[in-house]
């Protein structure tokens, strides 16, 4: 069945604008967690030197994705596989770009780590590593309502919430990658931008 996510169709186009002017003009990109397929099937046929993969863990959310890539009808939009970032093996090597949108506030920390262990070996040297969702800057709330959402996340499950950038940077760095673009998106949101390869300072959003 179908899956419809309010929040794809007011972000999609901001995100989009930021993946062309970062991914290469061909090759391959594995969207991890790619939840109802939305991103997937407005994405691909707009990026269509790139062969585009979408996965997911929840079979429920796998049929959503194959659902709306039927009615895309991109070649380049890959069938969907089920992944699940901190248990399996990774589906596909030498890939391009990593792209994982609302996915590590909304998991366990340990996802986090496993998503920048698996991308260090998954992706081509100065490959990208593209997050999109809320943060903390510095360890503050970078707005009401992301404290708010954060403790809701919390109330859910107590290993969810958003993280603090800085943070992230941490476990990027450990595993080779350097921070090299923050931008500020709509709703409170950042698009962070990691490279695979020797540190540089990160270019301004």
């Amino acid at each position: 069945m179908k899956q419809h996510f309010p929040a794809t169709s007011r972000n999609r186009d901001p995100i989009l604008a930021l993946l062309k002017e970062e991914l290469p003009a061909e090759g391959l990109v594995l969207e991890v967690a790619s939840g109802s397929g939305e991103h997937a099937a407005y994405f691909a046929p707009r990026l269509s030197g790139l062969r585009w993969q979408p996965t997911d863990a929840d079979p429920v959310l796998l049929d959503s994705i194959a659902v709306w890539r039927d009615e895309v009808g991109a070649d380049n939009l890959q069938a969907p596989v089920p992944f699940d970032v901190a248990n399996d093996a990774w589906p596909v090597s030498d890939v391009d770009a990593v792209v994982a949108i609302n996915l590590i506030h909304i998991s366990p920390w340990a996802v986090t780590e496993a998503l920048f262990a698996g991308a260090e070996t998954a992706l081509k040297e100065d490959g990208l590593v593209f997050l999109y969702g809320p943060y903390r800057r510095d360890g503050e709330h970078t707005a009401p309502s992301n404290a708010e959402f954060d403790a809701s996340l919390k109330s859910r499950n107590p290993l969810w919430g958003v993280r603090d950038l800085g943070e992230v940077e941490t476990v990027a760095n450990a595993h080779g990658f350097r921070l090299v673009r923050v931008v500020a998106m709509p709703a409170n949101n950042f698009s962070v931008m990691f490279r695979r390869g020797k540190a540089n300072p990160p270019a301004a959003g």
